[in-house]
């Protein structure tokens, strides 16, 4: 598999080959690419950047301009196999909703965002008193478009109110998987595979 982020991998490492795959906010289309290309998926993608939008097409993948929040009423309900949702959750209006979309388009969905409960976030506001810029969280808090700031915790307590079946998690700090002990401390990232 093409070096990928590390969520990313997760992620194609867990996707049946040959699956019909939905990826909001693909980004440039590198996992896109890892599916289309080392699994044989039907492969399509939503990005809201129109620039990564034409990187994308220019790559010769199947993109479409979208918002996560608005478009994927759009699609019909089983559309996809997987629905993929990868660093974005956190950028969405209603990460609630958006969550019930992707369960209701794709028979599963993989979503994965930052833990903003990871022991250097906690350390750098307690000591720093200001919101953490780091290697994973590289951007000060008025430029970020992070705009709901969750834990493990919250995303896992959001899937049980909302009935979401958790089929496996992942958890990694820096580029290495650690195990689900004290994840919501320390793990940096986490990945989720959902059901209904």
């Amino acid at each position: 598999m093409k070096t990928l982020r590390p969520d990313l991998a997760v992620i194609a490492e867990h996707v049946a080959p040959a699956s019909r795959v939905l990826d909001v906010g693909c980004g440039d289309g590198v996992l896109l690419a890892a599916l289309r290309d080392e699994r044989g998926c039907n492969a399509h993608g939503m990005e809201l950047d129109p620039g990564n939008v034409a990187e994308c097409v220019g790559k010769g993948l199947s993109v479409i301009q979208g918002d996560a929040d608005r478009d994927l009423a759009f699609y019909p309900d089983g559309a996809f196999d997987y629905a993929i949702l990868s660093q974005t959750l956190q950028t969405t209006r209603r990460p609630d909703l958006v969550l019930e979309e992707l369960l209701r388009i794709g028979r599963r969905a993989f979503v994965s965002f930052p833990n903003f409960a990871h022991w250097r976030v906690r350390l750098s506001l307690l000591w720093g008193g200001r919101m953490p810029v780091t290697r994973l969280l590289p951007i000060a808090w008025y430029e970020t478009p992070n705009i709901h700031h969750m834990t493990v915790l919250d995303f896992r307590a959001l899937v049980a109110e909302r009935g979401i079946r958790v089929e496996q998690a992942w958890f990694l700090t820096g580029d290495h998987s650690i195990g689900a002990a004290a994840a919501n401390f320390r793990a940096e990232h986490a990945v989720f595979l959902l059901s209904r």
